[in-house]
């Protein structure tokens, strides 16, 4: 599967790609022995080209981009020996060694370095040296690269994974009292189902809302987690009901937090209303520690078929490694993952005028 760039990588690409081209036509023009004719200059401008143009689509085929930049790079050094080895094909295997493992990039890199002898012939031992530390720090730099974004990544997928377990055990609990008030219902509906029966449907009627909720909660516990079997301490667990609560608490450690409710409050699903819950706690847990706020806002939005959450605030926030969930904690990454696995969405990101929010929408139509 081919790696398919961002907007962010494509600019920083093209960019990258620009200086590359700009640099060869620069040394080429100024470093002795190069081209000076009409027609060799032309193609060195054309394989200046090529090289630098092999970044614009080397995340799509590093390999292949790396192999034109490289044949490129002999036909500027056929032209201007002095210019550099194989031009700037030090940039190429920078990409290659951060897109690929070191058993393809090493290759490249041996390919490389193995006609560099030709540099001792040409121009001089020192030269020759300077060629194959270029290629071995260049080498060097994008393996560095590799690594952070791969021990990124691992960790990424690690608090997924706790994430998970989290949101499992604690909807076991939300579906554990489902089942309850299903057993104690029909329990109900059977002692009054001959002398009561208009009671004797309504404990009916209560029976199915539960088991739609219930059946619900279990198809994201069996569908997208694997809790790992530890029990939280009984206890219910926290809603949007607990949230004054929460509040004042963070008020006490110092945070100045306003909430606005906004449409009609109404009975929400167990996971929706515990994930709601959570969303916020983490959100503005993550303001107080490390955002350097000093005032939060939290905006609850009803509606018939979605519940709509917002926290903003006046700190830092886009810099925190726990707001970036890059390192420990759950952090966005955890909140966006609680509420995919509910069928909602979550986006997060600094405000045009400082500050951070959190957005969150989580569906309440449960289907079964």
């Amino acid at each position: 599967m081919h790696q398919v760039p961002g907007r962010p990588a494509v600019r920083i690409d093209a960019s990258t790609a620009a200086l590359v081209f700009v640099v060869l036509l620069v040394l080429t023009w100024f470093v002795p022995g190069g081209p000076r004719s009409a027609p060799a200059l032309g193609v060195a401008v054309g394989l200046a080209a090529a090289q630098a143009g092999s970044l614009l689509w080397i995340r799509r085929r590093p390999e292949w981009a790396v192999l034109v930049a490289a044949l490129a790079g002999v036909g500027l050094e056929l032209l201007s020996p002095h210019l550099g080895w194989l031009g700037l094909v030090n940039v190429p295997l920078t990409y290659l060694a951060r897109l690929r493992p070191p058993r393809v990039s090493l290759w490249a890199l041996g390919l490389l370095l193995v006609p560099t002898p030709w540099k001792g012939l040409t121009a001089g031992w020192r030269d020759m040296l300077i060629a194959m530390a270029g290629l071995g720090l260049a080498w060097a730099w994008g393996e560095l690269l590799r690594g952070r974004a791969v021990r990124r990544r691992d960790e990424r997928l690690r608090i997924v994974a706790d994430e998970r377990a989290r949101i499992a055990r604690e909807l076991h609990d939300v579906v554990a009292h489902n089942v309850s008030m299903i057993a104690l219902q029909a329990g109900a509906a059977e002692d009054v189902f001959d002398i009561r029966p208009d009671r004797a449907r309504e404990s009916l009627v209560a029976i199915q809302a539960a088991a739609r909720e219930a059946l619900g909660e279990l198809r994201v516990l069996l569908t997208d987690m694997r809790p790992d079997g530890a029990v939280d301490p009984a206890g219910p667990q926290p809603g949007l009901g607990q949230l004054d609560a929460l509040v004042d608490t963070l008020r006490a450690a110092g945070l100045r937090v306003a909430v606005r409710r906004e449409g009609t409050a109404s009975a929400l699903p167990g996971g929706v209303d515990l994930s709601a819950y959570r969303i916020v706690q983490e959100s503005l847990t993550n303001t107080l520690r490390h955002a350097r706020a000093s005032r939060a806002e939290v905006t609850v939005r009803y509606a018939p078929t979605a519940v709509n959450v917002e926290i903003t605030d006046d700190g830092a926030g886009g810099g925190s490694p726990v707001i970036d969930g890059t390192t420990g904690g759950h952090g966005i990454v955890g909140m966006r993952e609680r509420a995919r696995l509910l069928g909602g969405t979550l986006d997060a990101g600094p405000l045009p005028d400082g500050g951070f929010r959190v957005r969150a929408h989580l569906p309440v139509e449960v289907s079964c």
